[in-house]
């Protein structure tokens, strides 16, 4: 293919009507990563292009307050940062689309990518930044009860529990992060752990240990969601005996994990047991040009830091990759 890598934002229609852009660097997912992979690619003149997905800033974005970023020892609440880190990409000339990518073809350069707005994205490299998402219980009534009583975002549902009580479930640190935040609207936060001490932070589980709205349920999981329109009742069992019990609340808020979103690259890029993309110490994946960072391979750091870092390293390879292997 004949490519004009003079005009590299010119479009086409020559696939079936399909409207086609080439680009030098396309940016699959808008979080601490994908934003820090496009600072770095627009600060090398790479014109890069961000997919933001279906929500831009990925999980920062619903985070009511990041306390342990560099550079801001008040903390910075999750939006407030996505917002620094896309007006600092797009000051260097990254573009932000409002897209999320449908199907990827990395067989061959120019990479493909089809978007669910019906857009074709021809790319010299590829960076995947797609993030994880929520961890489900899988009990009866969490699907049937999501938006009524069930969710995973306390920063977007914790107002409509003022004055009511709710079950956090989980023990880590978004867990009670969380549960900290609730502390705000709801009259009373019990967190549900099958173990019998948190996995959060020591600061953390201090704080949630000494606030006096918040209450543990230890050794115990949720078994059932129930309710008449909305949640009204949790079915609790006690890991140690399996003694169950009922008890009633208002809204559960579960934190218990998250899973890579990689459910577009099977087949085609290398991932481990758990569906995390693997990549080597410079975030390159199985195929030369394509690189991931942050949570969508990372199971162990998790941060929003690291995710920036892995962001950085992958648009500096990128970079040194397009030099080396012009198309």
């Amino acid at each position: 293919m004949d490519l004009n890598l003079s005009s590299p934002r010119s479009n086409a229609s020559s696939n079936g009507g399909e409207q086609e852009e080439y680009v030098r660097v396309l940016i699959i997912g808008s979080g601490p990563a994908g934003l820090s992979a496009a600072l770095y690619a627009a600060r090398a003149d790479l014109d890069p292009i961000v997919l933001t997905g279906m929500e831009l800033g990925g999980q920062v974005s619903l985070t009511f307050a990041v306390e342990n970023y560099p550079g801001f020892p008040e903390g910075i609440g999750g939006m407030e940062l996505v917002d620094l880190f896309q007006k600092q990409a797009q000051r260097f000339g990254a573009r932000i689309e409002f897209d999320l990518a449908a199907e990827v073809d990395f067989s061959g350069r120019p990479f493909r990518v089809k978007t669910q707005n019906g857009k074709q994205y021809l790319a010299e490299s590829v960076i995947i930044s797609t993030g994880a998402s929520a961890v489900h219980l899988n009990v009866p009534g969490e699907t049937e009860f999501t938006g009524r009583g069930v969710s995973y975002c306390a920063t977007c549902d914790g107002w409509f529990f003022k004055d009511k009580e709710v079950l956090v479930v989980g023990g880590g640190d978004s867990a009670v992060e969380e549960s900290l935040f609730l502390t705000r609207y709801a009259d009373n936060v019990t967190i549900v752990h099958r173990r019998d001490e948190l996995r959060a932070g020591a600061i953390l589980a201090e704080r949630a240990k000494s606030n006096p709205k918040i209450n543990f349920f230890w050794n115990t999981v949720v078994k059932e969601i129930s309710g008449n329109g909305a949640v009204k009742t949790v079915t609790l069992q006690d890991t140690k005996t399996g003694e169950e019990r009922d008890h009633q609340v208002d809204g559960v808020f579960i934190f218990i994990g998250h899973s890579p979103n990689t459910g577009l690259f099977k087949g085609q890029l290398d991932m481990d047991k758990n569906g995390y993309l693997v990549v080597d110490n410079k975030m390159q994946t199985n195929i030369p040009g394509v690189y991931a960072a942050g949570e969508v391979a990372d199971p162990y750091f998790r941060q929003v830091i690291t995710s920036a870092g892995m962001g950085a390293a992958a648009a500096i390879q990128a970079n040194h990759f397009l030099e080396e292997n012009p198309l």
